[in-house]
């Protein structure tokens, strides 16, 4: 049993981090690991489950990806690496050591020096109180990275000008800066300390075109001369195909392919991914207008009795999808004729129309609009309905017929509650009579 491995076993005990990862099949160093992990939010009717046994590995020293539309749980997952979202299942792993769940003290301080996130929003991610300065070196201090005050103003001033900010900005507050010095100021308080990992989440998706440039120039920097590694977490796939080295794609909380940035856009085989890639805007306004768009449709998948996996088909190329799917997957793969997600149609070319089920979920989400506004599952419904039960469930017969569906359930479990409790009144009493009876 190796270093590793041993530290994973007795992943209770250990106080430290092991010096590298273990190594992938392909020989790379595996930094950070997440294996079939789920995240939901709330309990009972109203659990959501934001992330769904999703899977992948980060490699030492690169860019990896994560891409999809809003909601689909790519903040979920950064946050989680960083301790902030529990886990409801699986298990994440920091060079070979579970970092998720309970964890000792001395190990979480370590993930907090090691990984550090660079948050979407410049504005609300900086203490408006504090001084630049107190923000960048709030980390030195917490970690007593420095040995006298006079290397901890040196940290922070080179740190400072990495980012292309000036000395004299330390003493100033995070309303005095424009958004995308902001972001300069998030990044240095990130990799002030040094860290192995960064989550950065959506860095520049509120900055002007111009300025992130400027911030992805820095990233890139950073990088090199410290072999940073990032979990990078956008949804504009033109300019995460020049950053990435390895790209994932989730849908609705669930990974559905991970390859070479290269690889995924010459071969995106799952639909969704082709959807994506077609949707990166064309500079040309005249062929952007004749692009053919194309709607992926989650329908078009049967999964009521092939199951689908997440499936190596080579290339270090993974694909969500059953049998049937990834053996077509692995037929086009294997043909290794790039595909083309972008196409434009000729100008005398009708544009495709709307698929049928497409319309139909449009349709649907109306319907979902129309429903009425005071639907709200109030608790009062319940606590009336526990004290008057019989009231209770005719209100919910009401609400049920009326399409009110949250508060028919909450009449409803207020209901049977309260009947649950009559009965054991009854019985009770019941039992005391025949006791006095006898």
């Amino acid at each position: 049993m190796n270093v590793t491995e041993k530290n994973q076993k007795e992943t209770g005990r250990v106080s430290r981090f092991p010096e590298h990862g273990p190594i992938a099949e392909n020989g790379r160093e595996i930094l950070l690991s997440l294996k079939n992990i789920d995240i939901t939010f709330g309990k009972g009717d109203n659990a959501v489950r934001a992330v769904q046994n999703a899977s992948f590995d980060i490699y030492k020293g690169e860019t990896f990806s994560l891409v999809g539309e809003s909601g689909s749980g790519k903040t979920t997952i950064g946050r989680a690496v960083i301790r902030v979202n529990p886990l409801a299942a699986g298990e994440i792993q920091y060079k070979g050591v579970r970092i998720s769940g309970k964890i000792p003290r001395s190990l979480d301080r370590e993930v907090i020096r090691n990984v550090q996130m660079v948050f979407q929003d410049p504005a609300a991610s900086l203490n408006e109180r504090a001084t630049v300065d107190y923000i960048i070196s709030e980390g030195l201090s917490n970690f007593h990275l420095y040995k006298n005050e006079a290397e901890r103003v040196q940290k922070v001033e080179n740190m400072i000008n990495e980012v292309g900010l000036l000395p004299e900005h330390l003493t100033r507050y995070p309303h005095e800066f424009s958004g995308g010095q902001r972001q300069r100021i998030g990044l240095a308080r990130a990799m002030v300390m040094e860290p192995e990992l960064v989550v950065a989440d959506e860095p520049i998706s509120a900055l002007d075109v111009s300025i992130r440039a400027q911030v992805l120039n820095l990233l890139k920097k950073f990088q090199r001369e410290q072999q940073v590694t990032y979990l990078f977490i956008a949804h504009d796939l033109s300019i995460v195909r020049f950053i990435s080295d390895r790209i994932g794609v989730i849908y609705k909380g669930r990974i559905v392919e991970v390859a070479d940035a290269v690889e995924l856009f010459d071969y995106p085989l799952h639909p969704y991914t082709h959807s994506l890639i077609s949707a990166i805007p064309i500079p040309d306004p005249k062929l952007e207008k004749n692009k053919v768009q194309y709607i992926y449709d989650p329908s078009m998948h049967d999964y009521s009795e092939d199951k689908p996996e997440f499936v190596c088909i080579g290339h270090d190329h993974y694909v969500y999808g059953n049998k049937k799917e990834i053996e077509e997957y692995k037929a086009i793969r294997e043909r290794g004729v790039p595909l083309k997600p972008i196409q434009i149609a000729g100008p005398d070319t009708p544009l495709p129309e709307i698929p049928h089920d497409t319309m139909s979920e449009a349709a649907a989400d109306a319907q979902f609009l129309s429903a009425p506004v005071h639907d709200t599952g109030n608790i009062w419904y319940t606590v009336l309905s526990f004290f008057l039960p019989l009231p209770g469930i005719i209100a919910a017969l009401l609400f049920r017929r009326n399409k009110y569906i949250r508060n028919y359930k909450a009449c409803k479990k207020g209901a049977v509650i309260g009947f649950a409790v009559i009965l054991a009144i009854l019985l009770i009493f019941a039992l005391l009579l025949l006791l006095v009876v006898i």
